[in-house]
């Protein structure tokens, strides 16, 4: 589904992404994770097109560079870390957004676009808030909005920058469940970041380190998320735990009572 091949991302002057390469297969949920700096984002949205950058970037098969703005939004739907958050709109016409990409140049929605949007509301359990003011909502449920334009927008992959910030431990919970379930009923594809590693390490299929920029660790979470690595890369004392056979991270405070 996904084959990034030997992308750099250059921004003002600087290499936030060097050389990085990775893969994502059908249905599979891969997260990047790394120091703040890392160039996590910023890869993110090289895959969606919106930055400048060296190398190849393959979407179901076609070459990013090789798309029309139109066709990548119908293969790559985006959950920004701060989504814009237009005053005033309803959740109906905020999610209506996300079918777009399926409008013609001076049309209008039609009957398949108002399906599809009334589907993702019934999926993210939404149809109580379709006429609340998008501002009226808590931070769990404006997430759900936010993850909905993106699945109205019936992208293949789906790329997540951090979407549990500022939310509290249930609301992730609900969040991350909601992705995971419609990636195992529907074949999404998803490329998420995340700061929580233990959250990353109980959703996601495969982890990728970066570290200024280069991939340092490829593999499944607990062949990421060693001691090792999150010393080196971190600078974090940690201990890492296996709870039903996936990996905790447990920090260890510098100055013991």
């Amino acid at each position: 589904m996904l084959d990034v091949r030997e992308v750099s991302v250059e921004l003002g002057g600087r290499t936030v992404v060097d050389k990085v390469a990775l893969t994502a297969a059908p249905g599979e949920w891969v997260t990047v994770i790394g120091p703040n700096g890392a160039g996590k984002s910023t890869l993110l949205r090289a895959v969606a097109g919106l930055v400048a950058h060296d190398g190849d970037i393959t979407v179901g098969g076609r070459t990013l560079a090789d798309m029309r703005p139109r066709e990548r939004a119908r293969r790559v739907a985006m959950v920004h870390q701060q989504p814009v958050v237009p005053p005033g709109m309803s959740v109906a016409d905020y999610v209506l957004l996300g079918r777009t990409p399926h409008i013609p140049p001076l049309g209008r929605e039609g009957a398949a676009d108002h399906a599809a949007v009334d589907s993702v509301l019934s999926t993210l359990d939404l149809h109580v808030f379709a006429q609340r003011r998008l501002e009226t909502l808590s931070g769990g449920e404006r997430q759900r909005v936010f993850l909905a334009r993106a699945l109205a927008q019936g992208a293949e992959l789906l790329l997540l920058d951090e979407p549990t910030t500022a939310l509290d431990i249930g609301h992730q919970q609900e969040v991350l469940d909601l992705v995971d379930g419609l990636r195992a009923t529907g074949g999404l594809t998803v490329l998420s970041t995340m700061h929580d590693l233990s959250i990353a390490g109980e959703y996601a299929d495969r982890l990728i380190l970066l570290a200024e920029g280069r991939l340092v660790a490829d593999g499944l979470p607990r062949e990421v998320l060693t001691e090792a690595n999150l010393a080196e890369h971190y600078r974090a004392r940690v201990r890492v735990v296996e709870v039903d056979g996936i990996p905790v991270i447990v920090p260890i405070r510098g100055r013991q009572r």
